[in-house]
């Protein structure tokens, strides 16, 4: 049950997973802030991050603690109202959209597309086409050939067949535009109009989707990419507003979608699993998608680095948005990278010398049960924090931090006695 607080001014916040979410106003620019040291995070380690930014050509940064910011930083004369592209990372806006229409009941995404696009959208056999459905779009399973001269292309003639839907996973561009067409058609309406309606506006978000070439992008502060990150982080309500109301669908975007990449739900890109595929490769990679984010993560990411960050676990919604440092079509590397600066940002309170290295945990990493061995039998106490320095767990030297109820990731133990405080990195595996 969700305990609702409002706060006129200042926005609202709800309490959820035992945090107590910070929503800003729909209108102005007011949006509370929490000081980084708070959290322990040190100024250099800041400058770090920013530095590391700076010189992989973001314009923008936002990282945000249950709602609130905790910090913001803007490169290359970019300015906290300018808009900028979000690439594929606006497909998770579409799905999100496709939720609300059929919440509506305008559609289901078990519905066939040609049910909205009619028949002959593409030019496969029409035994096949009748097989593809809006979940399917939604999943990247549409069986469309993606080695077509332009897979952004949404005529029919580029539209032809590879496999029946269901049986590949391609990162394919042109079906998921189409699912523009697909909620025009369920809503009678524009997809700009729709989801302005139903999203945009009653959240506060600015922005709008453009041609671009064969593709619709969407347009935005840094900002409102922040705000859908906070509605999704908050389960699909803004404070006591509730807009997606279809908990199995919000559930099922945020989940592996199908069994053929297991880091993919619908247009969202999870963490935390045995393996993934990318864009571009039909390859399967084992492990973790973002090796260095908490295993819960899951993020909408887009071409040169667009990338919306959300750690339910956490309370941690971060965005970054820019220009690319590489060639990929999804730097993830970067993403991987960024989260080795945050997870870096907090500052030990000890200082290094040989007493306080005699102090040490193990296994490290963990994945139940953690050991401090304490130099000559010392008594001492102990509280875990997660890597945002939220504190989940206390105890004395007869107890033991346990760990099998906690996501994977990075996290801290304070060690402290009566003479000393040592602080230990400790990754749950």
């Amino acid at each position: 049950m969700k305990n609702l607080f409002f706060f006129l001014l200042l926005g609202c916040s709800t309490t959820i997973w035992g945090q107590e979410i910070y929503f800003p106003p729909t209108t102005g620019t007011t949006w509370e802030t929490t000081p980084p040291s708070t959290f322990g995070y040190c100024p250099e380690k800041i400058q770090a991050l920013y530095t590391f930014l700076e010189e992989n050509q973001s314009k923008a940064f936002l990282l945000l603690k249950d709602g609130k910011i905790v910090l913001e930083q803007y490169f290359d004369g970019f300015q906290a109202t300018d808009n900028w592209y979000w690439a594929s990372a606006g497909k998770t806006i579409t799905a999100f959209t496709v939720g609300i229409a059929q919440q509506e009941g305008l559609l289901s995404i078990q519905d066939t597309t040609s049910t909205y696009l009619g028949e002959g959208w593409t030019t496969t056999p029409a035994e096949k086409e009748e097989k593809i459905t809006i979940k399917n779009q939604l999943s990247m399973t549409t069986g469309l050939d993606y080695t077509v001269a332009n897979s952004n292309c949404t005529n029919p003639s580029c539209l032809t067949y590879l496999a029946d839907a269901g049986e590949q996973w391609y990162y394919h561009n042109a079906p998921y535009t189409l699912l523009d067409n697909v909620i025009e058609a369920a809503t009678n309406t524009t997809l700009n109009q729709y989801f302005s309606q139903k999203v945009r506006i009653p959240i506060g978000m600015n922005g709008a989707f453009f041609q671009v070439e064969d593709n619709n992008v969407y347009f935005s502060t840094p900002r409102s990419m922040a705000r859908f990150g906070l509605l999704m982080l908050n389960q699909g309500s803004w404070g006591s507003t509730p807009i997606m109301t279809d908990t199995a669908y919000y559930n099922e975007m945020i989940n592996t979608s199908q069994d053929l990449n297991l880091s993919y739900g619908y247009f969202w890109w999870l963490n935390g699993k045995s393996s993934h595929k990318l864009p571009g490769s039909t390859f399967t990679f084992p492990g973790f998608l973002i090796p260095n984010a908490p295993a819960d993560t899951y993020l909408a990411a887009g071409k040169n680095g667009q990338f919306l960050s959300i750690t339910p676990s956490e309370g941690l919604v971060w965005i970054r948005m820019g220009d690319s440092p590489d060639d990929l079509p999804v730097p993830f590397l970067l993403n991987n990278l960024i989260w080795d600066k945050i997870n870096d940002l907090v500052c030990p309170l000890s200082t290094v010398d040989t007493e306080k290295q005699k102090w040490t945990v193990s296994p490290n990493p963990v994945s139940e049960v953690l050991t401090i061995h304490s130099p000559e039998n010392q008594s001492y106490s102990w509280e875990m924090y997660s890597h945002s320095m939220q504190l989940l767990s206390k105890g004395k030297h007869t107890d033991a931090p346990v760990f099998s109820s906690y996501a994977k990731g990075l996290y801290w133990i304070k060690i402290q006695t009566e003479e000393t405080v040592v602080w230990k990195k400790v990754l749950k595996e």
